[in-house]
């Protein structure tokens, strides 16, 4: 899908943007940071993103630089000249010397391109240019948005595993508690109070692993923010709203036009038809109109030099034409539809890459749909199987086993909840940017 390399020439000189309206903001902390506000933050402030808005500022100037050579060109020239030895010639015999010791020359140039085919290709692709540019940043922030939402449930994941694991220090205290009260009135044997102590001592372990991590995916997410790395950020977020945010409409199969890629591949195949019509403007001619105005200053004494004007003036017309090239034209033209053709099996190339990443991202999506709902449910009866089995174990009914079992069903299914409902989100991500359906 790469521009052609003589695309790229003309691109590199004639590209034209329109000016955006994303600019480095002052705020450089968030003071609530949801998703939507780190969506905004990031489109502000991340390096790619605004590059790319550079790039088109920078291709803007470029491409108005080029069409100013369809304006007329006027030069100012000063020349100013001592001759210590006067040039001599022979005439009918005799030895004679030309031209005056001091001269000076000002000259007015005025040039007007009318015919040329460099700047016919500019004009006409003007448009489509500005198009490509648009489209190349448009492509870097649709990327930002499908990382950055990552990153962000990323780090809900890695928040919801403490807090799970906070609630399961929390049980287990009670019931290193319980246990020692027990052992202590002879009520059980030690085993309960050591099962118990392992078990708390475990939990608290995993939760300073999930403080590291998630202290390392806070990182990645302010890396892809371009957010300050020693500034705090306090992700929020509604868990409700998440929940409800899981499902979305399933096409059956993607609208090519949805996706920046297959538009940007649209807008090179035209500028890639403006290179073939470039290459047949090979065989025009190259029309300009000239004029000059000279003020010729000519005197033997310098302190007179100035004192008399003899000026000298024309205008005209070059037309120059290509005539013999040795075949070179024709395969200008040649490789240019060659190019062209190329273009259109790039096209049917990422259709195919479109319908696969669909396919793949649909059939993902639709798995951790199922699974959040099964394991959400998962969750539900593993927290009233453990406040049963905890009832009854509290009555002597059941086992300090059986608890620490329910324990750690409960742990796992709370869990697993979680992870399938970031991995549900994150596969929603991925089916929106595969179906062209991701907006920001």
């Amino acid at each position: 899908m790469n521009i052609k390399p003589l695309l790229l020439t003309f691109l590199s000189i004639a590209l034209l943007t329109v000016p955006s309206v994303a600019q480095i903001s002052n705020d450089s902390t968030l003071q609530s940071a949801t998703l939507e506000n780190i969506i905004q933050y990031t489109l502000r402030h991340q390096p790619a993103v605004q590059k790319s808005v550079i790039d088109e500022q920078i291709t803007r100037s470029q491409i108005n630089s080029r069409l100013a050579d369809w304006y007329p060109q006027i030069d100012f020239n000063y020349n100013l000249q001592h001759n210590s030895q006067l040039p001599s010639t022979v005439f009918q015999g005799q030895v004679i010397q030309l031209g005056n010791q001091n001269t000076s020359v000002g000259n007015f140039a005025y040039n007007q391109n009318i015919l040329n085919r460099d700047l016919l290709l500019a004009a006409h692709t003007a448009k489509d240019t500005r198009r490509l540019s648009a489209q190349i940043t448009e492509n870097n922030r649709i990327n930002a948005v499908a990382e950055v939402s990552k990153a962000f449930y990323s780090v809900l994941l890695s928040r919801q595993q403490i807090d799970v694991n906070s609630e399961d220090i929390i049980r287990l205290e009670r019931s290193v508690k319980d246990a020692k009260a027990r052992y202590d009135n002879g009520i059980v044997d030690k085993t309960d109070y050591q099962r118990a102590t392992i078990a708390l001592n475990n939990a608290k372990a995993l939760q300073r692993s999930n403080q590291e991590a998630l202290k390392a995916r806070l990182q990645v997410l302010k890396q892809i923010m371009g957010y300050p790395m020693q500034s705090d950020l306090q992700v929020t977020y509604d868990s409700l709203k998440m929940e409800g945010e899981v499902s979305m409409d399933v096409a059956k199969t993607p609208d090519y036009n949805n996706r920046i890629e297959y538009q940007s591949l649209l807008t090179q195949k035209k500028l890639q038809t403006a290179n073939v019509q470039y290459a047949k403007n090979s065989f025009i001619p190259i029309l300009a109109g000239f004029a000059d105005y000279n003020m010729n200053f000519l005197n033997n004494n310098f302190g007179d030099l100035y004192n008399k004007n003899y000026p000298s003036s024309y205008a005209g017309v070059t037309l120059a034409f290509p005539l013999v090239r040795g075949g070179k034209r024709l395969m200008g033209i040649r490789q240019a539809k060659w190019q062209l053709r190329k273009t259109d099996w790039d096209l049917t190339d990422l259709q195919n890459n479109i319908n696969a990443e669909y396919a793949q991202a649909e059939a993902a999506y639709m798995g951790s749909l199922a699974n959040y709902t099964a394991l959400k449910e998962n969750m539900t009866l593993a927290q009233q199987v453990y406040n049963t089995i905890d009832l009854q174990y509290r009555s002597g009914v059941k086992t300090y086993l059986e608890v620490v079992t329910a324990e750690s069903d409960l742990r796992t299914a709370q869990i697993n909840y979680y992870n399938a409902l970031y991995q549900v989100l994150s596969g929603k991500i991925d089916l929106q940017r595969a179906s062209g359906q991701l907006k920001f």
